[in-house]
């Protein structure tokens, strides 16, 4: 690998950064201590700062020579609510919130590339660096986008980075297109006539109704959309009933729906409503249908995803980049601003968990899982990462 040797130097403040912010996670919206100290770093470094977009986000400015040119590096700086397992020194010390996706990691690797280009500057042009909140559902990005932050900043380009366990260390993965999946919830209500379970005939069972629906709506993704793209439609709860000698009134079925493009998620959602409806009616019962879209899928631009990979390869060498990395069906909310500017989201490997040397929970280093960890030998390769696509990006005459 060719890190750029600065960033080694302060690896281990880097580190610090990161097991800090671990140490005290804040959830969507709440992340004021961590934008406190993203903000005090960047002062230090002397990186103009403005903070309040999307509430709590904070954007950085680093100018330097004449050029108009500039781009954005975005990370992400919230929290999940769960509990976390691990019990090493850095464990979280707030009940209920744990760093489980790494975006500790994301800013702290970030914060790197910052001071390194604040120092060096062998760049032409602007760099926004963009600490986002409320990734974890809460749609930050999106707000951000909403409080101005490509009117005030103008940018040609925007890029994001995510740790991915499972791709070993040292290596990246990225496909141009789409490589996450939207992100949508369904609420369906489905309206009986409640009875005695001895006496069927005299109500309409709402939990066979929802039984009925929820087979027939598998039908969409085996027979109505294209078999080459590619949806998941589940469900996840059903609630009905409180007794065992009483058929309900309603039953209640929730769930999700993720694909990769809008033609197959407007397919899905049109189609869902209109076989719900069909199934009720048949069994004269009714439904409220509620369909939320919460992120859309994230699609990677082919130039500027070709471009990162060259930034890539300068870094980890060419074997070392996955230019067809498999997509995932999750979802992120970067997603809002591939579809404001042309971009590139990229994952860095994190491993196996093999850093987790002590006290660390008995489950995988998974994201979302209550035992995972960031590993922080990433810190100098994403820091290194962010300052060569700066460099390439914006590079001086």
């Amino acid at each position: 690998m060719k890190l750029v040797e600065p960033i080694l130097a302060f690896q281990q403040e880097l580190q610090h950064i990161r097991r800090d912010l671990h140490a005290h996670p804040e959830l969507c919206y709440e992340e004021q201590r961590t934008a406190d100290v993203v903000a005090a770093r960047l002062a230090e470094w002397g990186i103009p700062v403005v903070r309040g977009l999307g509430v709590t986000g904070v954007v950085g400015i680093i100018k330097n020579g004449n050029s108009p040119r500039a781009i954005g590096l975005r990370a992400d700086m919230d929290a999940l609510p769960m509990q976390e397992l691990n019990t090493f020194g850095h464990a979280s010390r707030h009940s209920g919130k744990m760093h489980a996706c790494g975006h500790d990691g994301h800013t702290a690797m970030l914060l790197g590339a910052a001071r390194y280009l604040a120092e060096h500057r062998h760049f032409d042009g602007t760099v926004y660096l963009i600490f986002q909140p409320a990734e974890e559902g809460g749609g930050g990005a999106k707000r951000m986008i909403e409080d101005g932050l490509f009117d005030k900043y103008p940018m040609e380009a925007v890029y994001g980075m995510h740790n991915w366990p499972g791709i070993p260390v040292g290596q990246f993965g990225v496909v141009a297109g789409p490589q996450m999946a939207s992100s949508n919830e369904f609420r369906v209500v489905v309206k009986g006539k409640g009875a005695h379970a001895a006496q069927p005939h005299r109500g309409i069972d709402p939990v066979m109704v929802a039984v009925q629906i929820a087979q027939a709506w598998q039908t969409i993704v085996s027979r109505e959309k294209n078999p080459l793209d590619t949806a998941v439609l589940s469900i996840t709860q059903i609630h009905a009933g409180s007794a065992t000698n009483v058929i309900p009134d309603e039953a209640v079925m929730v769930g999700t729906v993720r694909t990769f493009t809008t033609g197959v998620l407007d397919l899905i959602e049109k189609r869902m409503q209109e076989i719900a409806g069909g199934v009720a009616a048949g069994f004269n019962a009714s439904i409220d249908f509620e369909f939320d879209r919460n992120y859309p899928p994230l699609v990677n631009h082919a130039r500027e995803t070709a471009f990162a990979v060259e930034a890539m390869k300068a870094v980890v060498g060419e074997a070392n980049v996955d230019t067809n990395v498999e997509p995932t069906m999750g979802a992120e909310d970067f997603a809002y601003m591939l579809q404001a500017k042309p971009g590139c989201y990229v994952f860095i490997g994190n491993g196996e968990g093999e850093h987790r040397a002590h006290g660390h929970g008995l489950g995988p280093c998974q994201l979302h899982n209550a035992s995972y960890d960031f590993n922080d030998q990433l810190l100098p390769i994403g820091a290194s990462y962010w300052v060569r696509l700066t460099e390439m990006s914006l590079p001086v005459a």
